[in-house]
């Protein structure tokens, strides 16, 4: 009897969830998400293979770029082999162990695209405001540490979380609500105090996400005020065109993210449906969009583009 009890405090697994209600559209529902990997797959690698091997794109911004496009290609290679397993096999089992490890790593890639997207920020704030001294703030060896800090950041702060929950008993529930592992649902599954992770989470939120977004919106207020100096109209415009895939990309990762943050940790009557939708944008229309947007608004990866396929 103590056995039975022991086994079902600590259960050996977790349940994934697809879409509930639309089992009928699994198969539909699984092309659409298989597209979606396969472009953002194709997407990202096509950029960084552009950015490799074309010299005159070895500059601060297209490195930044590639930073961008490598975290969203390890983001969906870290969260799409358990979307398309539920609906395509309807394996919904995760063990323990395994959960774990993907949420280390969908956390720990969402900080460090987090800190990319703000260093992207501020390559545009220096481009714009001092140009002049771009070559010399900007530098491929300031650049190369800039990377390794924002790695360091990412699995530093979330390194902890899978020992803190490794640490709890699972007595409840073992059901998640998305098809993939996130620390604030599984902490939620503990029959334990969640004290401590639920206070750790939020400051890994607010130093990173918050601390990273006010950045970007200081950052942009200063180009603004530094774009409407300018007295030439044209000028104006070619200024505050040159940031607009960088402002469809932040707008594309924080607000899904936030959104999806304020509703596990505040939207108990918020609908399942809203919640699982919130997530599937969260994580998969970032790394499908970037490289789209990037390619379509910026001149020099375009055309690179053209020369590569259309010759």
């Amino acid at each position: 009897m103590f056995m039975l009890n022991d086994t079902q405090m600590k259960p050996t697994v977790f349940l994934l969830t697809g879409i509930p209600g639309q089992e009928a559209m699994n198969l539909w529902i699984s092309i659409l998400f298989f597209s979606m990997y396969v472009i953002s797959m194709l997407g990202n690698s096509v950029i960084l293979f552009i950015i490799k091997t074309d010299l005159t794109l070895h500059e601060p911004m297209y490195i930044f770029l590639s930073m961008l496009a490598l975290t969203d290609l390890c983001l969906s290679i870290s969260t799409m082999p358990t979307i398309l397993g539920i609906f395509w096999f309807n394996s919904r089992e995760i063990s323990i162990n395994a959960c774990f490890i993907q949420l280390f790593f969908i956390h720990s890639l969402s900080f460090i695209e987090s800190s990319v997207l703000l260093s992207m920020a501020f390559d545009r704030y220096v481009a714009i405001c001092n140009p002049l001294r771009y070559a010399s703030v900007l530098t491929t060896p300031r650049i190369v540490r800039m990377g390794l800090a924002f790695m360091v950041r990412g699995v530093g702060l979330i390194f902890p979380l899978p020992f803190l929950l490794k640490r709890f008993q699972y007595c409840r529930d073992n059901v998640l609500s998305h098809s993939y592992c996130l620390h604030q649902e599984v902490m939620k599954l503990a029959c334990s105090d969640i004290t401590v992770n639920s206070i750790y989470g939020l400051f890994v939120i607010v130093s990173t996400v918050g601390v990273d977004s006010l950045l970007i919106l200081l950052s942009y207020m200063m180009i603004l005020r530094a774009v409407l100096s300018i007295a030439s109209r044209e000028e104006r415009f070619k200024a505050l065109n040159t940031c607009v895939s960088h402002v469809c990309a932040v707008l594309l990762f924080y607000t899904p993210m936030i959104g999806l943050s304020m509703i596990h940790r505040f939207g108990g009557s918020s609908s399942p449906l809203v919640q699982i939708l919130m997530g599937y944008v969260y994580l998969l229309v970032p790394p499908l969009m970037n490289p789209i947007v990037y390619s379509v608004k910026t001149k020099q990866i375009r055309a690179r583009i053209a020369r590569v396929f259309f010759r």
